[in-house]
């Protein structure tokens, strides 16, 4: 019987020296490589499909994922999963609102685009209100001082710190518990100090935070 092989996407840079086989936001599998035959990528298809599959399960059991608003969502805030429910109104705009036990999204026009806009805004907002006080709270204990601090929604990095000392942080920060928005924040100014992850640079998180590890560990169920 003839193997089924998974639905993907090609994309070919004859720069690349090697195959690599990665996920987008939505988990679909995504190859990138340079010009090879199409039997080259069904043989490597096969090869890797166990990693493909287990790959795959853990990226889409991973919280904060890319909402499917087809179906019933949920949204994550500082850590708890709340549902988000669709309501339809007579008035012409759209309106996000948390209630503490869930989102409650009216709208006039059906407009995904529209919806995570809004749902966008809503972590953007808190993460104004809630980081700053506490960057200024673990700047004071750890003698570390950024220059400037911003806020943006990225696919990759929670937070960055630059060879400035600006830190940069992603707005998605507030789908994670807050113990774990703290250790983010320590990891960052620590890199005011250490712009590197060797060994002096966790010597220093652990000083401010003995248990960062679990944090670490945490980090990995939730997706940007």
């Amino acid at each position: 019987m003839l193997a089924l092989l998974p639905q993907y996407t090609h994309i070919v840079n004859p720069k690349l020296k090697h195959t690599y086989l990665t996920f987008d936001d939505e988990a679909n599998l995504v190859i990138k490589s340079p010009k090879v035959s199409q039997h080259y990528i069904e043989q490597l298809l096969l090869k890797k499909s166990k990693w493909i599959n287990r790959s795959r399960e853990k990226l889409l059991q991973k919280k904060g994922r890319l909402l499917d608003f087809s179906e019933e969502a949920t949204l994550y805030y500082q850590g708890h999963a709340y549902p988000l429910r669709l309501i339809a109104h007579s008035k012409k705009r759209t309106q996000l609102i948390f209630s503490q036990e869930a989102f409650l999204l009216y709208y006039h026009h059906y407009n995904e685009m529209i919806f995570q806009k809004h749902i966008d805004n809503f972590y953007k907002e808190k993460a104004k209100q809630c980081l700053p006080p506490l960057v200024e709270k673990w700047s004071q204990q750890m003698a570390l001082v950024p220059e400037s601090i911003r806020f943006r929604k990225t696919k990759r990095q929670w937070g960055s710190c630059s060879g400035e000392n600006v830190l940069s942080f992603n707005t998605m920060l507030m789908k994670l518990p807050l113990s774990v928005i703290q250790y983010i924040i320590v990891h960052e100014l620590a890199h005011i100090e250490h712009k590197h992850h060797q060994k002096s640079f966790w010597c220093l998180i652990e000083q401010h935070l003995p248990d960062y590890k679990e944090h670490v560990t945490e980090l990995k169920n939730y997706t940007t």
